[in-house]
């Protein structure tokens, strides 16, 4: 499908907004990015958090003083593992209801699911693509813990029980927002892929890695999406240039000297129909953002891209196939800040595509 999909260096946010309303956070995303609306993060409230908003559904999960972990050593757990299974075929084989089966988002922790959902129904601007995020395995598996503070990652039932959740929650985020002709894309979310070759991801492969993603990304593209990873940092990006998804996000504001050190797989995956998301609006240092302007942040793309042309790739197929993204989510800025971000990633849009 992403042979397809052109999307001309339009602008299309990561998430998280630092909001508290939906519906104000909904409000933004239309009057920014209104050709690919997402459905808003906001995790001022802490249930939005990206590990805690896709915990719901996992078997063996408690909460006790406020800390939510997978009570591996519970005598029950087995149990809640045989059912959770028992879930997920009744999905996968015999088209059973993920909402009843604790596959589906909720109001309760995905707000903001719902109300793009209702604009939809009825939007101001057809949109060309709408755009959904799941957390990515690696770094689901390796934040949730288990009643002892030990990652799920590396327990082999908890890791493929919570790779099943995260897969079904995209593939059921694909089915609620195809309410269009429109693709529906879902970015698979994966800051921990940063720590991949360091001492926090030392004990696990790039093979394993590879295995963990393909199961969501194929659960996305069975239900007919495009997938895309995001990666908010440096991380080695033959995995994930490699990895069979659509669209690939990097932050190419701090890191586009190291993302560059792949000129093969870039220009195979190019060539393959792939997308590259550029972060290039800065989100990290409030420093960084208050400097920028359209017309710095413009010279600094055509700069980059100039570079991506130099492997043999033809400038109208790059910008064809390119989209302008913030470097991150902005839930963790201010308000003033967060809105300078969307401005700059709209209007940058707007004058690359001039």
């Amino acid at each position: 499908m992403a042979n397809r999909f052109k999307p001309g260096l339009r602008p299309v946010l990561i998430g998280s907004l630092p909001y508290r309303d939906h519906d104000e956070a909904l409000a933004q995303v239309i009057a920014h990015t209104p050709e690919i609306p997402l459905w808003a993060q906001l995790p001022a409230n802490p249930r939005e958090q990206m590990i805690p908003q896709f915990l719901p559904g996992m078997p063996g999960l408690r909460t006790e003083e406020g800390r939510m972990f997978i009570a591996l050593g519970d005598d029950t757990f087995d149990t809640d593992l045989l059912a959770f299974y028992e879930s997920y075929l009744s999905i996968t084989e015999a088209d059973g209801d993920p909402v009843e089966s604790g596959f589906s988002l909720t109001p309760e922790t995905a707000g903001g699911f719902f109300s793009l959902v209702d604009y939809l129904k009825a939007p101001s601007i057809p949109p060309m693509a709408v755009k959904g995020q799941v957390t990515g395995p690696i770094t689901f598996g390796t934040g949730v813990k288990d009643e002892n503070g030990r990652s799920i990652f590396y327990d082999d039932q908890a890791r493929d029980a919570a790779i099943k959740l995260l897969a079904l929650k995209a593939r059921w985020q694909v089915r609620e927002l195809s309410l269009g002709a429109w693709p529906v894309i879902i970015f698979i979310d994966e800051p921990a892929l940063a720590g991949f070759g360091s001492s926090e991801l030392i004990s696990i492969s790039k093979e394993e890695i590879i295995v963990c993603l393909e199961e969501v990304i194929t659960a996305i593209h069975a239900a007919g999406g495009l997938a895309g990873i995001h990666v908010c940092a440096n991380t080695d990006w033959s995995l994930v240039l490699a990895s069979g998804v659509d669209i690939v996000n990097f932050d190419a504001y701090l890191y586009f000297d190291r993302f560059i050190l792949y000129p093969d797989q870039i220009k195979t995956f190019i060539e393959a129909g792939g997308i590259l998301a550029w972060g290039i609006v800065p989100t990290g240092d409030p420093a960084h953002i208050e400097r920028e302007t359209t017309d710095t942040l413009a010279d600094r793309w055509r700069q980059q891209a100039r570079q991506v042309e130099k492997l043999g790739i033809d400038m109208d197929i790059l910008t064809a196939q390119s989209l302008i993204t913030p470097s991150c989510g902005v839930g963790s800025l201010s308000i003033d800040h967060a809105e300078k971000v969307l401005r700059l990633t709209q209007r940058l849009s707007d004058r690359l595509r001039k």
